[in-house]
């Protein structure tokens, strides 16, 4: 969040919010929390068809607070990054945090046919699966990915929280073409979908042999909006992707001309190298004040 972060909102240009930019989120949904309602221009619901906005577990609630909340509930203390975007929530998980690959699919193609309605510029995707046969640049998800960033959309995907060990990327994340983000800070022991865990920010290579992540996010104990009101801590990789989901608005905002792959090259000149192995830092830590000068 802008304001409870290592990213202070004294270092990003005066009016620079992501205004006009819209972010497509791949999750759980998203509950209409004060922070977001504003917020929230379409909610489209693959798992259950709903027309209203809701979120029957928290994690996608979570994710959109990072990438646009307002901050209006704590009186601007848990702002979002980029809290003049607008944001498309597709919710493609159930209320356990699990869904089929079918939904998610279906999740993208949403995305695509939404993409000028609502000016989709991002699309934030903190779902993995590290499963056998999804492991394939071949495999489905991959593919739904790779089409969207072809497409031009920027895509932002978490490496999943399977580390420490090497070539614990989830998919999609092992895609070459996205932007896949670790977290910089999972040193911390922290609480990752109800596991005390440390040093669980996945880690490349990938089967083909592609370095990842790309880049690394703070992740560990994130203050972010809760259903029903109030706000939450979570932690993991799908806490630091939208971080970077975020900036990516505001570099939007600011050079709306850009293609997906500038961005990407932005992200890479931009990025502050922690000292550590590529294939756990990527290009290193996303430092906005830098990614916006």
């Amino acid at each position: 969040m802008r304001t409870a972060s290592p990213f202070s909102s004294a270092h990003i240009p005066d009016g620079l919010t992501g205004r006009g930019i819209g972010v497509a989120v791949l999750d759980t949904g998203c509950f209409p929390h004060e922070d977001l309602k504003s917020r929230i221009a379409a909610f489209f619901d693959i798992v259950r068809r709903r027309k209203l906005p809701y979120d029957d577990n928290g994690h996608g609630t979570h994710v959109c607070g990072i990438i646009g909340g307002n901050g209006k509930e704590s009186a601007g203390r848990f702002c979002g990054i980029a809290p003049g975007c607008h944001l498309i929530p597709v919710k493609v998980l159930d209320k356990r945090g699990g869904g089929y690959v079918s939904d998610v699919l279906a999740g993208l193609h949403t995305v695509m046919q939404q993409r000028e309605r609502y000016n989709i510029r991002i699309v934030n995707v903190s779902v993995g699966s590290f499963s056998g046969r999804s492991m394939s640049e071949n495999s489905a998800l991959v593919r739904g990915v790779e089409e969207l960033w072809d497409s031009g959309f920027v895509v932002v995907v978490a490496a999943g929280n399977m580390g420490p060990k090497s070539g614990t990327i989830t998919t999609p994340g092992i895609s070459r073409k996205v932007i896949t983000v670790g977290c910089s800070d999972d040193h911390q022991e922290v609480n990752v979908m109800g596991n005390r865990m440390s040093d669980y920010s996945g880690r490349g290579p990938t089967r083909a042999c592609i370095c990842k992540p790309d880049i690394v996010a703070p992740g560990a104990a994130i203050t972010s909006c809760s259903p029903g009101g109030g706000y939450a801590i979570k932690s993991g990789t799908s806490m630091a992707t939208p971080f970077v989901s975020g900036a990516i608005a505001l570099l939007l905002e600011q050079h709306p001309e850009m293609s997906n792959r500038d961005v990407k090259l932005f992200l890479r000149d931009r990025a502050v190298d922690l000292g550590l192995p590529r294939n756990q830092q990527g290009w290193g830590l996303l430092d906005i004040p830098s990614l916006l000068r």
